[in-house]
């Protein structure tokens, strides 16, 4: 996840469920769940605890949880052994570990531009 000096990362604990759109510039940890969309100019991590559903738009995002929506990674998408995602993909690069559950396409443009 790419480090930005004057910018915080944005945490949802495991206990707490928001309901409505995320919108913003800087990183965001989730391991609670979140109903609604995820558009940030920064880098998204969802913990094995997290849950997103809705559409999601990042730069960078690495899924241990469960995403049920389609998502849109400026560069890197990284889905962990223990993600689960039911979805579309569109991405630079995607990496999907062993034991990964993806359901759904995906798109990998070859330059900024097609994204």
């Amino acid at each position: 996840m790419a480090k930005h000096e004057d910018q915080y990362i944005t945490q949802i604990s495991t206990s707490i469920t928001v309901k409505g759109d995320i919108i913003g510039e800087s990183d965001v940890r989730i391991a609670g769940s979140i109903i609604g969309t995820v558009s940030i100019a920064g880098d998204l991590i969802v913990e094995k605890t997290g849950v997103v559903e809705g559409e999601v738009k990042v730069n960078n995002a690495t899924i241990a949880g469960t995403i049920k929506g389609n998502i849109e990674c400026i560069e890197k998408l990284t889905l962990e052994s223990t993600s689960k995602f039911t979805g579309n993909i569109k991405t630079k690069q995607l990496i999907i570990e062993n034991g990964a559950f993806f359901q759904g396409g995906c798109v990998m443009p070859s330059n900024e531009s097609a994204l």
